[in-house]
């Protein structure tokens, strides 16, 4: 039987997965990249910490969120994609 723990932990790994799929699509990034804005962002930490019901709000006015108030971790992955 899946008990709550569970379905929590599933339903942040999908509402992860459609965060960074949607910043892959709007910032025309690949995935990885887009991971990795991600995974560098307090708004994943605050989505891993539970912090303020955050995990519950709609992926795209999270990712939209996150690329509003954290322009900074997309500058840096365009410079990584011009000196390559």
């Amino acid at each position: 039987m899946i008990n709550k723990k569970n379905i929590d932990f599933i339903y942040k790994q999908n509402l992860e997965e459609s965060i960074i799929e949607y910043l892959s699509r709007e910032k025309n990034l690949e995935l990885r990249q887009a991971m990795d804005i991600y995974y560098h962002s307090r708004l994943a930490k605050q989505i891993e910490q539970g912090t303020y019901g955050i995990e519950n709000m709609d992926y795209k006015y999270l990712a939209e969120d996150l690329m509003e108030n954290e322009p900074e971790l997309f500058q840096k992955k365009r410079t990584e994609r011009k000196l390559h």
